[in-house]
């Protein structure tokens, strides 16, 4: 989330200024972003106890007219998660929109938080944890962490049993007619992830 300094705004209250970096970043502030500024998080309950802003997280507020952002509130609320398999190819649009709201997220194996309970959790090796990992923006325009299309494509294959069929074979069809595909990153990621099948499902849908 984009910051800013007390300088930039002298003759501002606390209050203003908060005000300003809920527009700053798209109609959201977190109360450690205020306290990073030197703001006491009491400022925030005032806001919202006045009703100018609105309480969406765990230290997650937006203003009154921002539409909740489901994937980059949780982002938020969870410093170490990553947008994986078909979450994640539905933020780079190659799949469809989640199901039921429920996401696929990626953790270091120790990794663990109730917050993240009601989504599909796949816990990762560190040594694996980091290859892959990308921003993008979500529909709403706020960027989140997810794994690249090619890391992705690789876990939805390693979890096929996790998946309709027809989806990852529409997802590797997106994918093949992409520009941007890169068939050597993706064989190099099947190798490190123990993805033995992925020349196979290429083959066949080429």
């Amino acid at each position: 989330m984009k910051t800013m300094t007390l300088e930039e705004f002298k003759e501002s209250s606390y209050i203003e200024i908060i005000e300003e970096l809920i527009k700053r970043n798209n109609g959201y502030v977190t109360s450690k972003l205020v306290s990073a500024l030197g703001i006491h998080r009491m400022f925030l309950k005032i806001m919202l106890e006045r009703g100018q802003i609105k309480k969406v997280g765990n230290g997650i507020y937006t203003g009154l007219n921002t539409k909740p952002d489901y994937l980059f509130i949780l982002s938020q609320e969870n410093a170490r998660l990553v947008y994986s398999h078909m979450t994640s190819l539905y933020l780079h649009g190659i799949a469809a929109k989640p199901k039921n709201d429920k996401y696929d997220i990626s953790v270091p194996s120790k990794y663990h938080n109730t917050r993240l309970n009601n989504n599909n959790v796949y816990y990762v090796n560190e040594k694996n944890y980091n290859l892959g990992v990308v921003e993008v923006t979500t529909t709403q325009g706020n960027v989140v962490t997810a794994y690249d299309v090619e890391r992705s494509l690789c876990d939805i294959i390693k979890f096929k049993d996790n998946y309709d069929i027809e989806d990852i074979k529409s997802c590797i069809k997106k994918y093949l007619k992409s520009e941007k595909k890169d068939l050597n990153k993706l064989y190099n990621y099947a190798s490190i992830l123990g993805v033995k099948d992925i020349k196979l499902y290429i083959e066949l849908l080429k």
